[in-house]
């Protein structure tokens, strides 16, 4: 546990709870050992990383944010998940592996750094050889990311806000852009230039944005920092999936309708003024709850165990 805690507790996480993850729960509302929803092909991630076959997509349960939107509620706050050892893990990795995925891809899978590596180490040593993703809401640490150079090879996160008072209204995370723009520049100083086999990505960073109602001021400011920032070095995706799922509080009534395909131009628009090129845009109706996986607890188990 030593490797991931400070002097009291857990600080893997801007949140800096310092829970004892081995005795009870931190803010991720989790334990110290990997606790997964699913683990399957997916096909909805971007292009270059779900290909004609789909990325390895492992869902692991809990999150170090409070989004009241989340469109994965089931997994990060109401806890949907089965407890594996980093053995079962390394198990999974390769399992995915044999099935033709394309990359090995760890969504939300902050709180699980150390037993992660673990479990990488133990699959590598038995062959697995796929590309690493780092799926995550960007509210990283600079220390915990720092753990991860040399294992992962493609950076996916999400860069949600600039403006503080979004971020706090709606992650209750008012820090949330410092912390990702600095998370953001750890990751591309490990991984500073993208590299493709044929159409699949196998090193780069994608930076993923999701355009919120009535929210278009704020993501014009964020695709900005991005490029202005970092030019073509990184690939921006901008995405218009958000769904008004029954389960957003009515203390947020101006989130619960679907962006307007006008504001989704708008920002499309803007991008491409600005000068990206390097992006990923979404067409046509993906607003929709049928885009949110099963966590059915696919691929987790081997002969009714985990």
């Amino acid at each position: 546990m030593s490797k991931i805690t400070g002097s009291d507790g857990c600080v893997l996480c801007p949140r800096g709870c310092q829970a004892d993850r081995k005795n009870g729960l931190g803010f991720c509302q989790m334990p110290d050992q990997p606790v997964i929803a699913r683990a399957a092909l997916h096909m909805w991630e971007e292009p270059c990383l779900s290909g004609k076959n789909g990325s390895g997509a492992v869902f692991f349960s809990g999150c170090t944010l409070r989004c009241v939107f989340c469109q994965n509620y089931h997994i990060s706050t109401e806890k949907k998940g089965w407890q594996v050892s980093v053995e079962r893990l390394a198990e999974i990795f390769l399992d995915l592996q044999a099935q033709g995925a394309w990359n090995i891809n760890l969504v939300t899978p902050t709180h699980f750094v150390p037993q992660i590596l673990e479990a990488l180490d133990i699959a590598k040593d038995q062959g697995l050889n796929l590309p690493v993703v780092y799926n995550t809401s960007g509210y990283e640490t600079v220390e915990t990311l720092k753990m991860l150079e040399g294992y992962v090879d493609i950076y996916l996160p999400d860069f949600k806000y600039v403006d503080e008072s979004l971020s706090a209204r709606y992650s209750k995370a008012p820090d949330y852009f410092k912390r990702a723009k600095d998370a953001l520049a750890e990751m591309v100083r490990q991984v500073p230039e993208a590299v493709f086999d044929g159409e699949r990505m196998v090193k780069g960073v994608i930076v993923r944005h999701l355009l919120l109602p009535g929210c278009l001021l704020d993501s014009r400011r964020v695709v900005r920092y991005l490029y202005e920032t970092w030019k073509d070095q990184i690939y921006i995706s901008l995405m218009n999936q958000y769904t008004p799922l029954p389960t957003l509080d009515s203390r947020y009534p101006e989130l619960g309708r679907k962006v307007r395909k006008k504001s989704y131009d708008k920002l499309i628009r803007f991008a491409l003024d600005l000068g990206v090129t390097n992006a990923f845009i979404q067409e046509g109706e993906t607003a929709t709850e049928s885009f949110i996986p099963d966590f059915d607890g696919a691929g987790i188990f081997r002969a009714g165990n985990p």
